[in-house]
């Protein structure tokens, strides 16, 4: 399946290290070769960049790990197909507008007979599973709560109604962000890990590539990196539970925000 990584954080933060790693896993260390994606989010702006090639000979690829550039809130895929042929269109990550905002979406896994009814201005271009679910989910949440935005906490409530629905109908690992908050959902595999002071030396299990943090940051930097395998050899990266949701804010994973699991079900 594909490969999935986010970072969240509390001040624009380069994903130059993490982004190396992650980069030779389409088609080097492993066989996502089907296209790959990565957008940043700066201030009302993303930065969208996206390949039908192999992340590893991707000139756009080679761009991005040579280009800090700085973000608080990144979701970045790389593609082994399952539906829809390897076309541009059909890349990860995906991006609509929603209440003013931009928001990005990119997953991981198979969704079997998901067909939804999308009578909204959500509809996708490409030939996905994955963009049909985030059309629809995007449909929902602007058929919730209108042309305004809700507080984390209720947006956090609808996700944790609506995201089920859609993972009844197979693997459904993905992430979310409208650059305020990153959303996750795992079905089977997502790892997360939070850097923080005391920094230490961080090294790659992709590549020979190390970094010593605490020459790169201040005290008061916090940078979380999800991902679907662990990208360093030495830090300790925390397993999330199947069905388990996440939200991160300025670094940070927040507690609460979901609601206990529901018995799924999907009306089409």
């Amino acid at each position: 399946m594909c490969q999935l990584l986010g970072m969240n954080c509390n001040v624009p933060t380069d994903i130059v290290f993490s982004f190396t790693g992650f980069a030779l896993r389409g088609g080097r260390t492993d066989v996502h070769h089907d296209g790959w994606g990565i957008a940043f989010f700066e201030g009302a702006g993303v930065r969208h960049f996206v390949d039908h090639q192999r992340a590893v000979d991707s000139p756009v690829a080679t761009l991005i790990k040579t280009y800090p550039i700085k973000s608080r809130n990144v979701i970045a895929h790389i593609r082994k197909a399952t539906q829809g042929e390897v076309a541009l269109e059909n890349c990860h990550p995906f991006m609509r507008e929603l209440w003013g905002r931009y928001w990005v979406f990119a997953h991981n896994g198979d969704l079997k007979a998901f067909n939804p009814v999308l009578d909204g201005p959500y509809r996708p271009v490409g030939t996905t599973d994955s963009e049909r679910a985030f059309c629809w989910l995007l449909q929902e949440l602007r058929s919730r709560f209108g042309d305004t935005r809700p507080a984390l906490a209720e947006l956090g409530a609808a996700l944790g109604e609506l995201v089920p629905r859609i993972a009844v109908h197979g693997t459904f690992n993905m992430m979310l962000s409208d650059g305020s908050a990153l959303f996750s959902h795992c079905s089977t595999n997502l790892f997360w890990l939070v850097r923080q002071h005391p920094f230490d030396t961080a090294i790659l299990s992709d590549d020979d590539v190390r970094v010593d943090f605490s020459q790169v940051t201040t005290p008061h930097d916090r940078v979380a990196i999800i991902v679907t395998q662990p990208l360093t050899t030495n830090e300790r990266w925390t397993a999330c539970a199947p069905g388990e949701m996440q939200c991160f804010v300025d670094g940070l994973p927040q507690k609460n925000i979901f609601p206990p699991p529901a018995a799924p079900g999907m009306s089409e």
